[in-house]
């Protein structure tokens, strides 16, 4: 049996293999009873189960445009023919009290993550935001101070206090981060709410649903293995038959999980989040005589899973016509519940992409290097962001070595920002390394001309790539097949630890190099960054690549010699840069996360409305 070391003892590393043995036994099994009909039998009685529903919930987005409730009364008495609100339920000046009261919470909770802020340090914490990026000049015509109170009026009327319950697992940085930036907008605009964020499967789940951020951990640095259990997993058989036994195993313990937190809105930012939350979710609302509406934000780019698309959802919110064609296909989402908003991502980035602009003229780049030399950087100089996710993972240095290599050699002066997350071993080693050995390292002086060109052109060799790029790769295959003598290149790499100011780093950078998060490739196409992606994860990530390549504004390389060599042609192109930083457009959305807030936060204030009309009516005499 395969061990590894944990503290001080062996602890055998067997967790994964019984998550996959288990799935694949209930797959295959699954898959068995589907041919003979017998899973289309369990499916009805799962159905069933999950289709119990408040009746106008089905109909919420044809009853609810935004923040206004069409037909109030006929929806009141849907509502009261198929749900009789209890006995004791509030009055409208009960519950009109209840939201006021709804940021000091009394219900005792279990211990998740809960943040409760004051809307006023809210707000000032988003000026000092602002403020850390302030010109103290004109620049064109356009004063920075002008910018930020155009972003101050982008903060339209704020609603009454919300109680948010967000729905997350710590399965990669991505699902923790959307719901901050989601939960950061809703005490913007809705101030006193409150928002909780629970991890249902392990607080409540059964085996193997518990063991899922540990799993996820062990199999996402092992992608063969990711692979098998990701491509197994996301089939109709293996979906009817996770649905049927979670519902069964867990939906009565984490519906009454959910109940403890008495939210008046419910939102998922996590694929395995959907299909028994909302069953829960559903009985809830039965058993308190309200509708509590259920949102679902799909943190994927290009692909996404089958456990993210339910077609019960009040609305689903979406980066991509890929994923929308992936919920009405896979989950039967109708088309009036799909919202095309673009991945929410962290409210700095929106900032930075208000004050900088388009990156691409002068007003941009004077932006640009305001940034740089507050972050100390050399203004000077292109510089070159590297990224390997929230833990540092990846082969980033032979990347980093690559990198100092090639950009030398061709003469390139830059500096390499390299942010290693909690890899504190690859920081210092980058703070300490020899780079005049690195670099006498290089074999490439000693080949002859031909075979360097050789090496370029089928390094080179794609058939994805833009125009654009591909006469800028052959310009650089021409320059290394005339070696013409230029000055080395000065080159400097920098390790980060944790960065807080990503967004400033990615509007100081000319080009990120990172893996295909779907996070951080949103974040940079908010503030125009072309993009070298190095790897991703098979199935979940896969989407991501084809995004990038189909906009335009950046390549996928997994060879660090490859990515050197493209990297370094594109700094040497500045045309190329500028037609890479325009085709980001097709997928920014800086301003994605208020958005979803603003339309979440109107759908649930009018059910709200509607469920008091509803209160009122059933304790009208």
């Amino acid at each position: 049996m395969k061990t590894v070391q944990r503290n001080n003892g062996r602890v055998p590393q067997c967790g994964y293999m019984a998550f996959l043995y288990f799935f694949g036994v209930i797959s295959v099994v699954g898959i068995g009873a589907f041919t003979v009909a017998s899973v289309h039998s369990a499916s009805t009685a799962a159905t069933n189960v999950m289709n119990h529903q408040l009746s106008g919930g089905a109909t919420s987005t044809t009853e609810i445009n935004n923040n206004n409730v069409h037909n109030g009364n006929a929806a009141s008495e849907k509502f009261n023919q198929t749900s009789t609100p209890p006995a004791a339920f509030a009055t409208t000046a009960q519950y009109a009290n209840e939201a006021q009261s709804s940021t000091t919470s009394t219900n005792p909770r279990p211990a998740v993550v809960t943040s409760e802020l004051d809307a006023t340090d809210c707000v000032a914490g988003q000026e000092e935001e602002v403020q850390t990026a302030t010109l103290t000049t004109t620049i064109e015509g356009n004063n920075i101070e002008q910018i930020k109170q155009q972003l101050d009026q982008k903060q339209i009327e704020k609603g009454g206090p919300l109680k948010v319950l967000f729905l997350s697992a710590d399965t990669g940085g991505g699902h923790r981060a959307s719901a901050e930036s989601l939960a950061k907008q809703f005490l913007l605009h809705f101030p006193g709410s409150t928002y909780d964020l629970l991890d249902i499967w392990t607080m409540d789940g059964v085996y193997p649903y518990k063991t899922l951020v540990k799993s996820y951990k062990h199999l996402s640095a092992h992608p063969k293995q990711w692979k098998f259990l990701y491509h197994l997993s996301n089939t109709r058989p293996y979906e009817l038959v996770m649905d049927f036994h979670s519902s069964l195993m867990c939906e009565r313990k984490i519906r009454k999980r959910m109940e403890s937190y008495d939210p008046d809105v419910v939102v998922s930012v996590h694929p395995t989040m959907n299909n028994v939350p909302i069953t829960a979710t559903k009985k809830i609302s039965r058993k308190k005589g309200k509708h509590i509406p259920f949102f679902t934000v799909v943190t994927d780019l290009g692909s996404g899973h089958c456990t993210w698309f339910h077609k019960d959802v009040t609305k689903m919110y979406i980066a991509s016509d890929r994923i929308r064609r992936l919920a009405k296909r896979r989950g039967r989402t109708p088309d009036e519940s799909l919202v095309m908003s673009g991945l929410p991502i962290r409210h700095d980035f929106a900032v930075q992409a208000e004050l900088m602009g388009d990156r691409t003229t002068s007003t941009g780049k004077a932006y640009q290097r305001t940034i740089r030399e507050e972050l100390g950087i050399n203004p000077n100089k292109k510089m070159v962001l590297v990224m390997g996710g929230g833990e540092g993972v990846g082969n980033l240095s032979d990347i980093v070595n690559n990198l100092y290599k090639e950009l030398t050699k061709q003469g390139v002066d830059a500096t390499i920002y390299v942010v290693c997350g909690r890899n504190e071993k690859l920081k210092n080693d980058l703070d300490t390394r020899d780079w005049v050995k690195v670099l006498n390292g290089d074999l490439d002086d000693d080949l002859p001309k031909n075979k360097r060109r050789q090496r370029l052109k089928k390094l080179f060799k794609r058939t994805h790539r833009s125009k654009e790029m591909e006469e800028s790769l052959q310009r650089a295959a021409d320059r290394e097949e005339a070696d013409e003598p230029h000055p080395r290149g000065q080159v400097d790499v920098i390790g980060l630890g944790f960065v807080t100011k990503m967004a400033e780093y990615m509007v100081a950078a000319d080009v990120l190099v990172s893996k295909a998060g779907p996070g951080t490739i949103a974040e940079a196409a908010a503030v125009g960054l072309p993009v070298m992606l190095t790897s991703f994860l098979p199935g979940q990530e896969a989407g991501n690549v084809d995004v990038v390549l189909d906009a335009g504004f950046g390549d996928y390389n997994d060879q660090p010699e490859g990515i050197a060599a493209e990297v370094a042609c594109w700094l040497q192109d500045e045309k190329l840069l500028v037609t890479m930083s325009h085709a980001t457009q097709e997928v920014s959305h800086p301003h994605a996360a208020q958005d979803i807030v603003l339309d979440i936060g109107h759908i649930t204030h009018a059910w709200m409305q509607l469920n008091r009309v509803t209160s009122s009516k059933s304790l009208s005499p």
